[in-house]
């Protein structure tokens, strides 16, 4: 295949390396025969794994594969609760802090898994007081409080699939979501607090219900205290969970029991119901959290800033954390409330030692600038992680000397809702990391970077992303719709997964993710990633984020928009002569063929409330369309801004 015709050509290089330091070696959970005690017997691998936890009956058989369908551990029985919780008090591991919580207004509960035990004890008693018995499926919508946890961990107990549905959504949003799952509760709050103010929610699940639903119950968790609507169906968590017993025997429930649905957002189709089993998910969670970010649960306190909504919150803050037995802070608000050094006041209070975050939080620590971090004694950290969308080499390496101080392995993981738990990332104590990179695939998993016929491309070279056999933490469909499932994610290659990631990789063949297959632009015959033209931006010393798309060029086929935000302290100023420098440094970084057509100087990106960067909203605005649906943005003003100040940059051309 020639440089021209590839999937996705290979541009940036990147040669910094970063071994771990012999301490953090000789002491890690990860080991060096770790990856060649997977490779000699996959399947055997994965037993061992599953062994660690707490089975009512073993399984008969390890994995039944006929794709697209996979069944792991098959005949064994076990509960999620249980291994969550219930054996850590067994074992004396009860007086334990499982969580630090920390509200946004500023009070704290320190919760023992003890405690959250009994919790979780009186929230399964109360699901069952309601009616709802195994299988029922419960749609969660919640704030970042520690409820949240205990709802997911007390439907798990009693066997009734859960669907968190984000806080910031919208009653449309829930509305689909209930709909499509056919819940027969809803469990929420009155509100929660964001940005210093109390936000409400229970008004969305009002609204939402006015469609139509096979909802019984909602159940309302007081967190705010603002006045509230109230209907028959309405129960007040305090009054319904607060009187019943602290005892309650949980039913095991076989492997391939749905353990969960969460919904991805369709771009222009309705949301994708992906929904997980028990067994293999909770196998492959606990084990990823404990290799990965290298768990102590004695002495680590473990922080991991994903809301509960999306799947790190599930499998990074709920099940593989809990499992593992770790202490854990938990966050309500906002990163800037009361002040841009919240996180780090966080991280000194509680003493945190493992930080997993997203790249684009990281990228806003960049812009607003080092003095918030370096004003807080971050000393405790030992290890980092991030999560969510590729991180470019220079916000990696201010990751690793602001916040980890030069002396904390980063681990960047790439994982998806799909997958369920983290599938390509370097493990801490063996791998040494280049800036970007999530490296190799962990021990047990196979993925590979492949051409249009689906054979493996050669080191230095770029394609997409297939995962080519069967894991355990795997989807085993998208909910009641079983064509989508095959449709969407096994038929670009038979039998064989790929979700819209494209990678490269390196002349040392580590693999780097490049984003999604779609946002790859073609500019004269070149197949370039979005990706590698941002890393090129923030590369330079003005730039704290970029975002960039493809736009209908007449002579090249597409043209490269940049839209830039400029770190704290750079002046908009000197607009035309930051704008050369910036095409030439992406010139110089890739080549010519990467320059940008054109470059817009904007104070946010259209993000949503995960922090998603929306790329075809400002495909939109740079081929000058009218702009699609924002309402999944977490400010939908931002486009306003961003079409404005393009009309504005048109009229001095």
């Amino acid at each position: 295949m020639s440089q021209d015709h590839e999937s996705l050509e290979n541009l940036l290089s990147e040669d910094r390396h970063f071994s771990p330091s012999p301490e953090f070696a000789a002491e890690a959970n990860a080991q060096f025969d770790e990856y060649a005690h997977a490779n000699m017997d996959r399947l055997a691998f994965w037993e061992e794994q599953a062994g660690t936890l707490q089975w009512e009956r073993k399984w008969d058989t390890v994995l039944e594969w006929q794709a697209p369908y996979a069944k792991w551990f098959i005949g064994g029985k076990l509960n999620a609760s249980v291994n969550a919780l219930d054996r850590h008090v067994a074992e004396g591991r009860g007086d334990r802090v499982a969580f630090h919580f920390e509200g946004e207004p500023g009070d704290t509960q320190t919760i023992t898994y003890a405690e959250l035990l009994i919790q979780v004890k009186k929230a399964a008693n109360a699901l069952t007081e309601i009616g709802i018995v195994a299988g029922d499926r419960v749609a969660i919508y919640m704030p970042m409080i520690p409820e949240a946890a205990i709802a997911m961990l007390a439907c798990a107990r009693i066997g009734a699939p859960h669907s968190v549905v984000f806080g910031g959504f919208s009653a449309d949003a829930l509305l689909s979501r209930i709909q499509d799952a056919d819940a027969k509760l809803v469990i929420t709050a009155d509100g929660g607090f964001r940005k210093g103010a109390a936000f409400a929610l229970k008004p969305a699940v009002d609204e939402a219900l006015k469609g139509a639903h096979n909802v019984e119950k909602v159940i309302v968790v007081q967190r705010t205290k603002q006045e509230t609507a109230w209907t028959d169906r309405d129960i007040w968590w305090h009054e319904l969970v607060g009187k019943q017993s602290t005892e309650h025997v949980a039913q095991n429930f076989d492997a391939e029991h749905p353990l969960f649905i969460l919904y991805t957002s369709g771009t222009t189709a309705k949301p994708k119901g992906i929904f997980h089993t028990t067994g293999g998910y909770l196998t492959q969670v606990a084990y990823t959290h404990k290799m990965v970010f290298d768990i102590k649960p004695e002495s680590d306190v473990y922080w991991c800033t994903a809301d509960v909504g999306w799947i790190t919150g599930h499998s990074y803050v709920v099940y593989g954390p809990l499992i593992n037995g770790a202490t854990q802070v938990m966050y309500e608000g906002t990163p800037d409330t009361p002040h841009k050094g919240r996180i780090f006041e966080i991280i000194e209070k509680y003493g945190v030692t493992i930080l997993y975050t997203a790249p684009t939080l990281i990228r806003t620590w960049m812009k607003w600038g080092d003095e918030f971090p370096k004003a807080h004694n971050l000393q405790s950290l030992r290890l980092l992680g991030t999560v969510g969308e590729p991180i470019n080499p220079e916000a990696w390496m201010w990751y690793r000397e602001v916040i980890g101080g030069e002396r904390c392995p980063i681990v960047d993981t790439w994982w998806q809702t799909e997958t369920g738990a983290i599938m390509i990332s370097p493990l801490p104590g063996i791998t040494a990391t280049k800036p970007g990179s999530a490296m190799r695939p962990i021990p047990g998993i196979s993925a590979k970077v492949v051409d249009d016929n689906a054979v493996p491309v050669a080191d230095g070279h770029g394609g997409y992303l297939i995962l080519d056999q069967p894991w355990p933490s795997m989807l085993r469909g998208v909910w009641g719709e079983d064509e989508r499932y095959k449709e969407t994610y096994w038929s670009r290659f038979e039998g064989i997964y790929f979700a819209g990631d494209g990678a490269k990789l390196d002349d040392e063949g580590a693999i780097w993710l490049l984003g999604r297959v779609d946002d790859v632009m073609n500019v004269s015959g070149h197949r370039i990633s979005t990706t590698e033209v941002e890393s090129a931006l923030v590369s330079h010393e003005a730039v704290a984020e970029a975002a960039v798309v493809g736009a209908a060029d007449a002579m090249t086929g597409q043209g490269i928009v940049a839209f830039v935000i400029l770190r704290s302290g750079i002046k908009h100023a000197d607009g035309e002569e930051l704008n050369t420098q910036l095409r030439n440094h992406v010139a110089k970084e890739i080549g010519a063929i990467a320059k940008p057509r054109q470059i817009l100087i904007v104070n946010e990106l259209p993000k949503t409330r995960s922090g998603k960067i929306m790329r075809r909203l400002l495909r939109d605005v740079a081929e000058d369309r009218v702009v699609g649906d924002a309402t999944t943005l977490a400010d939908p003003n931002v486009m306003k801004l961003i079409a404005a100040g393009l009309q504005s940059a048109k009229d001095e051309d």
